[in-house]
């Protein structure tokens, strides 16, 4: 199993641009000094729920500030885009970061983003599906038409090729049926669980994805990967504490997902869930969190029941300061990765 972080850049108390950005350097040279294999960022607008609204851009300057750290997207929103700028953003970071990219890409669900790009979220999906042929096509670097009912390509040829051939993986954030479907389908990775996502849902999903592959029976068996909020010390009361950040994350992306957001001169407001889930709760079915024996047992309970090759880890959430999550990260890549001995392949 491989590892990886992922960075929303989020912040409660909404701290300065050039604070967050120097932590995500930081945060990425540690990741590689400590031998994770990715760092993954998300692309979100207009709140402090994210301040990655360029995740490709981002990417080339951590994959410059790094050596052998992969650098991707998880997501790029895809119908935010025009899809040839997507493949072409794709390809110039694949070039510049020397072909250590994976790309993640992603439907969207933020109807307050889309809304003020004047966008309609119930459009995504026509939108998604087109963009996505396109994108593929154009990554394999030749010349190529598409006629849809969204997009009329005459014949195109992007520049730069990407490095990676026929194209950097791409992985899918799915978060419902109807994506993990589409994902399977097209052959690509799939990467589900996040904020909120409790471990049981996950595991319908993975039965689902083995159902379709058996029906769809692929050269190459997909990846599958977990993302969950991560946070390793040696003390209950920390670790508590720490559920508690997480929420804040629960909250925000629920309250983004299900349109009753609140964003008050750009803060995101975390929204208290109509039933949340208590302290113990959390800790059990949302987040991994805990001493490192304990952290080990939930991540292990995950592989069991989702069958993942890759585990994602957001040690970043909510507003804990960065002392707390690079420890948290030295402590995970000191007492919980020996316990997974392939995550170092």
């Amino acid at each position: 199993m491989h590892f990886g972080t992922f960075l929303l850049m989020q912040s409660p108390s909404a701290q300065s641009s050039e604070e967050m950005y120097a932590r995500a350097v930081e945060h990425a040279q540690t990741a590689e000094a400590l031998d994770f294999r990715n760092i993954w960022l998300a692309e979100h607008h207009f709140s402090t729920y994210g301040y990655v609204g360029r995740p490709v851009q981002v990417a080339t300057y951590l994959a410059a500030k790094t050596t052998r750290l992969r650098v991707g997207t998880a997501v790029i929103v895809v119908p935010l885009h025009h899809p040839l700028m997507v493949a072409e953003e794709i390809a110039t970071l694949d070039v510049l970061a020397g072909g250590r990219v994976d790309i993640g890409l992603g439907r969207g669900y933020q109807y307050y983003e889309f809304e003020r790009l004047g966008l309609e979220l119930e459009s995504a999906r026509g939108r998604w599906d087109e963009s996505i042929d396109i994108i593929v096509k154009a990554l394999e670097g030749k010349p190529f038409s598409y006629a849809g009912k969204l997009f009329d390509i005459p014949e195109t040829t992007i520049f730069p090729s990407p490095l990676q051939t026929p194209r950097p993986p791409i992985w899918v954030t799915a978060q419902s049926p109807s994506s993990v479907e589409a994902t399977v389908r097209r052959g690509f990775n799939l990467l589900t669980g996040g904020f909120g996502v409790p471990v049981e849902r996950m595991a319908e999903f993975r039965a689902l994805f083995d159902r379709l592959l058996a029906e769809v029976n692929p050269s190459c068996a997909p990846e599958v990967g977990v993302q969950r909020a991560v946070y390793v010390t040696d003390s209950d009361a920390d670790a508590r504490d720490a559920a508690e950040h997480a929420r804040w994350n629960m909250r925000v992306t629920l309250s983004l997902r299900n349109h009753y957001e609140k964003v008050d001169n750009g803060h995101a407001v975390a929204v208290p869930l109509p039933r949340e889930p208590d302290t113990d709760e959390l800790l059990s079915r949302f987040v991994v969190v805990g001493k490192p024996d304990t952290v080990i047992r939930q991540i292990q309970h995950i592989q069991d029941a989702v069958g993942i090759n890759h585990f994602n880890c957001s040690f970043w959430f909510g507003d804990l300061d960065q002392k707390r999550v690079l420890k948290s990260m030295e402590l995970f890549a000191r007492e919980v990765m020996p316990a997974f001995t392939s995550s170092r392949d």
